[in-house]
């Protein structure tokens, strides 16, 4: 018969031998895989949560009561009133509005300053009226932009472009975002015949603008 050979822990370990404890290790493998799933599990609900929808934008009404040229050098002076509609399309998001400055472009060329209005918080759902007052004087123009101008009338209509930039933070509950910078591009179409209407030149159908966040 052999013999045998009963060894301790303690006698192997004496040897150079060790013994794994295989429990623990595994006990903290779950223990990170658990923690490691929930947190991957918040960020996914909060990205479900706070990814929100861009505002909307929409160009209720403009009025042109100036647009000219004057002086040797053909600067222009311009006069615009305008009105924007602002909705939030977001049920459980906030919005700050920081930073928001309207100005009017025609042919690409900048035609009055820019107009700062002043900051506001949108709530849910909720909508708001920007109105503003465009004014350029003396301002240095494309040497055909007078040209440009009677083609239109020639056409019938002038096309003018309201333009809004600016940033926004989100907000959720008691958390709110990082500044976004936001670009907001109206397109207003007067008539504008061979005759000038006795008031200004005014729009007032209404067109929905193309906002880039």
């Amino acid at each position: 018969m052999s013999p045998i050979d009963v060894r301790s822990p303690k006698h192997c370990d004496d040897k150079g031998f060790t013994v794994e404890k295989l429990f623990p290790r595994k006990k903290l493998f779950f223990s990170f895989t658990t923690i490691s799933l929930s947190i991957l599990s918040f960020i996914f609900l909060l990205y479900l949560t706070l990814h929100p929808t861009k505002p909307n934008f929409t160009l209720r009404e403009a009025d042109i009561y100036q647009l000219n040229l004057s002086g040797p050098r053909q600067l222009l002076n311009s006069s615009i009133q305008l009105t924007l509609v602002s909705k939030n399309p977001n049920k459980k998001v906030g919005i700050y509005y920081d930073e928001l400055q309207v100005y009017a472009s025609y042919k690409g060329q900048q035609i009055t300053l820019y107009t700062s209005l002043p900051p506001f918080y949108q709530g849910h759902e909720d909508s708001n009226f920007l109105s503003a007052l465009l004014i350029g004087n003396g301002l240095p123009v494309d040497p055909y932009f007078g040209y440009q101008v009677q083609r239109d009338q020639s056409a019938g209509k002038l096309i003018l472009n309201l333009k809004a930039s600016g940033r926004l933070r989100w907000k959720v509950g008691t958390w709110v975002s990082g500044k976004y910078r936001f670009n907001v591009d109206c397109v207003a179409i007067m008539p504008f015949g061979p005759s000038l209407p006795s008031g200004p030149l005014s729009f007032r159908q209404g067109a929905q603008c193309s906002t880039t966040l």
